[in-house]
């Protein structure tokens, strides 16, 4: 067939009511759009692998992930859009076409999400779980499947508003119904959040020993509901994860030296020059042990029954079993040093004074 044949013959031959040669024209730009946006694509993903790569950030990997979740079918889908727009179609076709461009990219945003989502999830796994947090694991579970849920909510809503349904009645309902429920498991929801808050937050971890009110032990297990400490008694006590962050935490992970403050008292039977001479004989007791700091000692105050003095000292070590012997040590050598001075310490005593009745006069004789 001659070219000016077969030109001839596409300009005049029509497919469902289209001229052929717009079908070519379409069909070409289809198929260079979908070439030209896996190329895009691909500089983008290699670009921030080398960003990834250079400065070991994060957000670029990231990018790289949800990049790489990109639906082919999606671009092709968009590739053929991209087409269908250069023919002359009939305006219902018109309006139909916008609204798949809408869905199409409402659907490709949603698998974005969803990749963004599994990254986060994992990393939070990554970073906050630890032996014996369980609640970690049950926790990305449930974040995971409620933002999921609520990504594509929000994409199918969208969709649906875009091709026309009313989707405003829905919606009420939807917030009616999540109140509902919300109301129905507060209880649960507070000691998951809870559990986050730990996870997240960390205000102590497995292994750490707390002081919680009046209980005090290692933590052993921090669950979903709930948090498992071994007391030094040696039984388990269970508390709510809701219950327990309501309450001051004291945590002795992070204690680093003790710094500790004791008093005693004297017989008021010292002597001044005995006890202007204690606080040196203190000093020196602290000053012998290495582990120790001293900080002060002082004559504080004229007691009930006794001459209080107030001391102070830092000890570098923080376990407890080293500060209690380094504490007895120092009450020994203050019984030896008080024992040698003549000094004896107080003890709770109460002097009685008896007042004597005043002579009586002898009776006057009776005539």
């Amino acid at each position: 067939m001659p070219p000016s044949t077969f030109f001839t013959w596409v300009q005049e031959t029509t497919f469902a009511g289209v001229p052929l040669w717009s079908l070519c024209v379409a069909l070409a730009a289809a198929v260079a759009t979908y070439a030209a946006i896996l190329v895009v694509l691909h500089l983008l993903t290699r670009r921030a692998k080398v960003w990834a790569t250079q400065s070991h950030s994060g957000m670029a990997l990231t990018l790289v992930d949800v990049l790489e979740g990109t639906s082919r079918t999606l671009v092709l889908v968009v590739a053929l859009l991209v087409g269908a727009s250069l023919l002359d179609l009939p305006g219902r076709w018109e309006s139909r076409l916008s609204q798949l461009w809408f869905v199409a990219v409402a659907l490709q945003m949603g698998l974005w999400g969803m990749r963004a989502i599994g990254i986060g999830v994992r990393r939070y796994v990554e970073r906050h779980s630890s032996s014996g947090m369980t609640q970690v694991s049950a926790s990305a579970t449930l974040m995971s499947w409620g933002l999921r849920t609520l990504l594509w909510s929000v994409v199918l809503l969208a969709i649906l508003s875009n091709v026309g349904v009313n989707i405003t009645a829905f919606i009420a309902s939807l917030g009616v119904g999540g109140i509902a429920v919300a109301l129905a498991v507060q209880n649960i929801l507070g000691d998951l959040f809870a559990s986050l808050a730990i996870a997240v937050d960390k205000p102590f971890e497995v292994g750490d020993f707390i002081v919680v009110g009046n209980v005090s032990g290692t933590v052993q297990v921090i669950g979903l509901k709930t948090t498992r400490i071994r007391s030094l008694q040696g039984e388990q006590i269970v508390m709510s994860n809701t219950d327990l962050l309501k309450q001051t935490i004291s945590n002795f992970r992070m204690l680093e030296r003790r710094r500790i403050v004791f008093t005693f008292g004297v017989a008021y039977g010292t002597t001044p020059e005995q006890a202007e001479a204690i606080p040196g004989v203190v000093r020196k007791l602290i000053e012998s042990h290495p582990e120790l700091r001293f900080d002060r000692a002082h004559f504080k105050a004229l007691g009930t029954n006794s001459l209080d003095y107030e001391v102070v000292y830092i000890v570098e070590d923080p376990a407890y079993n080293l500060y209690m012997d380094l504490q007895q040590s120092i009450n020994l050598g203050l019984l030896r040093e008080f024992k040698a001075m003549g000094v004896e310490f107080a003890f709770p005593t109460r002097t009685v004074h008896i007042a004597s009745a005043p002579p009586q006069a002898p009776a006057a004789a009776v005539s």
